[in-house]
């Protein structure tokens, strides 16, 4: 599902539009560059995913108001007739530089920075924090949940209680690029090309007389593909009565591909059930746990040698429970070629335009970032920002979903073990490079500067 800036473009805050008419009553078209980012790491977050700049891209070429939308803003009395005769003409004509998704970043680190006409660069604000931020978030959290299987496969089962439509769909989507391997939301199989994956629910087993008559049903329906969920009654009882079952699959030349364990503890009913299947020649048969886990428990089943092959991780996973939000913002940082940035007080930004360079030790392990102007080109490392749009037009091929895939699953491999822990993650070294570092000092010592004239003027 991609969303088309077309039918987007009331979805803002009421703000972006009572500042588009101040600057276009005010005469003010200067180039502007916003800058998006991370403040501070969510907990125990030592790294965080980028996601959701496909989405961005797509918004950003199509943006625009329809004359539905310039009726509903007459309508509400706010805006004036000048303002409303230019809406309609209005465009994104900017440029995007990013870090491609995929890639890992970390706090103060922009993910991608905006540059146009001021009103354009300032109005699409929310759109953009709206998708980034929701991905990046879900792509973080499932890249954890990957982690902890330690090799075993993630499948994500959140869609039911993901918040709304369009979070479900981007939850895949992110959940995909984070390392899980399918998902249960059949429409995102469709418009993202993500494996679908699913097993049955417990109505269907307490719809037939017994639980072996539902298990011969299901297996008659899926030969190649049936996974019996097995905790309806009793776990133990319920893998002895899919061994029947799968012994009958297999007369006809099927086979039953896995059981489910959906409830008690997975640690010691695994190890039952494996036993169970095994014992009666069965290896081939996978087992699958879901219910309730995060990359907590999957990396504790995982370190114990639980014999789980899949773990179906949904609610968790699909909110980012422990941690579904992050002060992410976007910022001002130039306009009309001067330096701008923020002072106040836990939220100070930095200035200008920007690239990430990062650098890695003899072995390929990464060893730190730089955060500078973007024409520092003196810092060693690689820019990790690329120019995506120029002139509010797409630039170069877009990646698809398993190259953004791939590109985690190479930063992970990148990144020492210490910051991709679970529980309390080393601190990863982001540097400022020598030029924005002056900059930041002279800039900031220029605001304030004049904030003090002001005050001393004002107490006069």
């Amino acid at each position: 599902m991609v969303l088309k800036g077309a039918e987007l473009g009331l979805l803002t805050d009421l703000y972006e539009l009572t500042m588009a008419q101040c600057y276009y009553q005010n005469g003010m078209s200067g180039r502007a560059t916003f800058s998006l980012h991370v403040r501070t790491a969510p907990p125990d977050r030592g790294y965080m995913v980028c996601a959701g700049l496909e989405d961005v891209l797509s918004y950003l070429e199509e943006w625009s108001f329809s004359e539905s939308d310039i009726a509903y803003l007459r309508s509400s009395g706010i805006f004036q007739e000048d303002f409303l005769e230019f809406l309609p003409q209005l465009r994104f004509t900017g440029d995007v530089w990013a870090i491609p998704e995929g890639r890992i970043f970390f706090p103060e680190e922009p993910v991608l920075e905006v540059t146009g006409p001021v009103m354009e660069a300032q109005a699409v604000e929310t759109f953009i924090i709206n998708q980034v931020h929701l991905q990046s978030v879900i792509a973080t959290k499932a890249s954890r949940c990957v982690w902890g299987a330690q090799g075993r496969m993630v499948s994500d089962f959140s869609l039911r209680r993901t918040h709304g439509v369009d979070a479900g769909m981007k939850v895949a989507r992110s959940s995909y690029i984070g390392g899980a391997a399918s998902t249960s939301n059949v429409l995102a199989g469709k418009i993202y090309g993500i494996t679908p994956a699913g097993t049955m629910a417990h109505s269907f087993v307490t719809s037939f007389p017994t639980e072996i008559e539902a298990f011969r049903a299901y297996g008659r329906s899926f030969p190649t593909r049936s996974i019996f969920l097995i905790d309806t009654y009793d776990t133990v009882a319920g893998a002895h009565q899919a061994v029947i079952a799968a012994k009958e699959m297999e007369e006809r030349g099927d086979r039953l591909f896995g059981v489910r364990l959906d409830s008690g503890n997975f640690d010691s009913l695994s190890r039952a059930v494996r036993t169970i299947l095994d014992e009666a020649g069965l290896d081939y048969v996978k087992i699958v746990a879901s219910g309730g886990l995060d990359e907590h428990d999957v990396a504790r089943l995982s370190s114990d040698g639980a014999p789980i092959d899949i773990f179906g991780v949904g609610t968790r996973m699909g909110v980012s429970a422990d941690a579904p939000t992050t002060d992410m913002a976007y910022k001002m940082v130039s306009y009309s070629g001067n330096p701008v940035m923020k002072l106040s007080e836990g939220k100070v930004s930095l200035p200008s335009e920007k690239q990430v360079y990062r650098s890695k030790d003899s072995s390929g392990q990464m060893t730190r970032d730089v955060i500078a102007e973007r024409d520092e080109t003196d810092i060693a490392g690689e820019p990790l920002l690329e120019k995506v749009m120029e002139g509010g037009r797409v630039a170069g091929p877009r990646a698809t979903l398993q190259q953004m895939r791939e590109r985690l699953e190479f930063d992970l491999s990148s990144l020492p073990d210490e910051y991709k822990a679970l529980r309390e993650p080393a601190v990863y070294p982001v540097l400022h490079g020598p030029g924005l570092e002056s900059l930041r000092h002279t800039t900031e010592q220029e605001l304030r500067a004049k904030a003090g004239a002001f005050a001393h003027e004002g107490q006069r």
